[in-house]
């Protein structure tokens, strides 16, 4: 019995190396699982704007993870916010770039939500834009 234990055990252990050997625990940049460090706010201000302009902002990020990561995409919380970012992956310790344009057409203050999300972190990114439309 003791000889059927000792097997068991051995084989586990043995399945266990194997399996960490196949699947590697994947390099996360800081305790929060972040992939990506903004190099500046991500609230922007755009302070008063004139009805019917269009105005843009660029969000700059840096990958802090240890490979490639992928913007896989970003969505706004309205149609008169767009983004722009790049389809091919960002290298280690390389940056990248979120354009967002904002359509001025209602008046008033606005507040705006854009959720960036990164294929190897599971909470996505929040970024806001606001300002006040005269």
């Amino acid at each position: 019995m003791q000889r059927i234990l000792t097997l068991v055990l051995a084989a586990v252990f043995l399945l266990s190396m194997t399996a960490h050997q196949l699947h590697p625990e994947r390099p996360v940049a800081d305790p929060s699982g972040n992939v990506v460090k903004w190099l500046a706010e991500t609230d922007f201000d755009f302070g008063v704007l004139e009805q019917g302009s269009t105005s843009s902002v660029t969000f700059s990020f840096r990958n802090i993870l240890g490979e490639p990561i992928v913007l896989q995409t970003v969505r706004t919380s309205c149609g008169c916010t767009a983004a722009d970012w790049p389809q091919a992956p960002i290298e280690p310790d390389s940056t990248g770039t979120v354009l967002i344009e904002f359509d001025a057409d209602r008046l008033g203050s606005f507040r705006k939500k854009i959720t960036v999300f990164f294929d190897k972190q599971r909470k996505a990114e929040v970024l806001h834009i606001s300002g006040e439309v005269e």
